[in-house]
C-alpha cells in the first residue's frame, strides 16, 4: 500500500526559514503540549511505577469508573456502563484503525469532515476501505456507508456543531445502519460557544446504539508523552473493540492506566491549562489581523483557522520570514487552500514573540 508522505514533512523547507530568524522560531504548526504535565499526575505515575504483570487491556476498574464519572461530571453524558469505555494508546491510533479494529474494509464507505484531520482518511486507506469527504449526508445518496466520523470541536477549524445538526448525523446513520465516530479530543476546550459530546441525551436521546466517542488527555492534561485516551460508547461495539485488541496487545501500560484515573479525577488542573490557552488566544486574535489575517469560525479548540485570501503556501512562507510557522490548510482537505491553522500550544514567551513579530 502507498501512503501519501507525512504531511508536516513537507513543511521542512519553511520551518528552517523560520528557524532562522534572529529570535528564533515560534512554531504554531504543531499541536503539541509544551506545558508541563500536573503533578498530580506525575506522581501517580511514579507510584504506579512497580508493574511487572500485563496490564489489563479493558482498563483497571478505578480507571473505568474514573471515565465514566468524567462523562457524567464534564459533559453531562448519562447512563454509561463501565464496560462500555476502553483505553487506548493515545486517540491517533485509535483513528488511525478504528475503521480495521470494526471490520469495516473494500466495498464499505467511510464519511469523514470535509476539512479534517488527516488520520480519519489514512485510516479508512489502511482498512482499504473508500473515505468520503462530507458534511451533508443526504449528498450521499444510496451509497452503502459503514462509518461516518464527526469532529466537534473541530481540528483545523475551531468549528463547533450544535446539538441540532449532531441529532440529525445519528438519525441519519442509524436510519442507514452505520456506526458515529466522534472525536471530541477538544471538548472541553470552548471558547464563545459549548461544544456537547454525542453521547448526551440532547443529541442520542439516551441510547448510545451505534455511537462512539473518542477522547484524549493530551491536551486537556498536557499527557502526550503518556499516549492516553479512550473511546467509549456502545456497549457492543466496544466489546468488539476489546476482542480484537486483547488479541493485537494494543494496551495501555498500567503506570499510564494509574496516570490517568488520576488525571480524570481532577478537574483543577484542566482550568489552569484553560486560563494558559485562553490568554494565548486573546493576544494572537488580536495580533493576526494585524498581519491581513482573518479568523474564521474558531470559537472553540485550540486553533485559530485564519486566511489572507491567498494560497496557504504563500501564507505559509511569508510568516516563516517572521520565524513563524503554521500549517498550511491543505493538509486538512482541498477546501483548505486558502487558510492556515495557528497553534495555542506553544510556551507564552513564544506566543509573546509571534504577537511583536505580527503587529505593525
Amino acid at each position: 500500500m502507498v501512503l501519501p508522505e507525512f504531511p508536516w514533512d513537507r513543511l521542512a523547507p519553511y520551518t528552517a526559514v523560520a528557524r532562522a530568524h534572529p529570535d528564533g522560531l515560534v512554531d504554531l504548526s504543531k499541536g503539541t503540549p509544551v506545558d508541563p504535565t500536573p503533578a498530580v499526575v506525575q506522581e501517580a505515575l511514579r507510584a504506579a511505577a512497580d508493574a511487572p504483570g500485563y496490564p489489563q487491556t479493558a482498563g483497571t476498574p478505578a480507571l473505568r469508573a474514573a471515565i465514566c464519572a468524567w462523562l457524567a461530571r464534564r459533559l453531562g453524558v448519562t447512563g454509561l456502563d463501565p464496560v462500555a469505555v476502553l483505553p487506548t494508546v493515545g486517540t491517533k491510533e485509535l483513528i488511525g484503525l478504528l475503521p480495521t479494529l470494526l471490520g469495516i474494509g473494500p466495498g464499505d464507505r467511510v464519511v469523514h469532515p470535509e476539512l479534517a484531520y488527516p488520520t480519519y482518511d489514512i485510516g479508512i486507506r489502511l482498512a482499504g476501505a473508500e473515505p468520503a469527504r462530507s458534511d451533508g449526508l443526504t449528498a450521499l445518496g444510496p451509497a452503502r456507508v459503514a462509518l461516518v466520523w464527526v469532529n466537534s470541536p473541530a481540528n483545523p477549524t475551531g468549528q463547533v456543531l450544535p446539538v441540532e445538526h449532531l441529532r440529525k448525523v445519528v438519525a441519519w446513520a442509524r436510519e442507514h445502519g452505520a456506526i458515529v465516530a466522534s472525536d471530541e479530543c477538544y471538548i472541553e476546550f470552548g471558547w464563545s460557544e459549548a461544544p456537547v459530546s454525542v453521547l448526551h441525551p440532547d443529541v442520542c436521546d439516551g441510547s448510545h446504539d451505534g455511537l462512539l466517542a473518542v477522547h484524549s488527555l493530551s491536551k486537556r492534561s498536557n499527557l502526550a508523552g503518556y499516549r492516553a485516551g479512550f473511546v467509549a460508547g456502545d456497549p457492543v461495539l466496544v466489546r468488539r473493540l476489546l476482542a480484537v485488541r486483547r488479541h493485537a496487545g494494543l494496551i495501555v501500560p498500567a503506570p499510564v492506566q494509574a496516570a490517568m484515573t488520576a488525571a480524570l479525577g481532577d478537574d483543577a488542573h484542566v482550568g489552569v491549562q484553560r486560563e494558559r490557552y485562553a490568554a494565548r488566544r486573546t493576544a494572537l486574535i488580536a495580533a493576526l489581523p494585524s498581519y491581513g489575517l482573518r479568523i474564521d469560525h474558531s470559537t472553540a479548540g485550540l486553533y485559530l483557522w485564519a486566511t489572507a485570501g491567498e494560497d496557504c503556501w504563500a501564507t505559509v512562507a511569508r510568516l516563516a520570514e517572521l520565524g513563524v510557522l503554521v500549517a498550511p490548510g491543505e493538509f486538512y482537505g482541498p477546501r483548505g487552500r486558502q487558510h492556515v491553522r495557528v497553534s495555542l500550544t506553544a510556551a507564552d514567551e513564544r506566543i509573546a514573540a509571534a504577537v511583536a513579530r505580527l503587529t505593525p
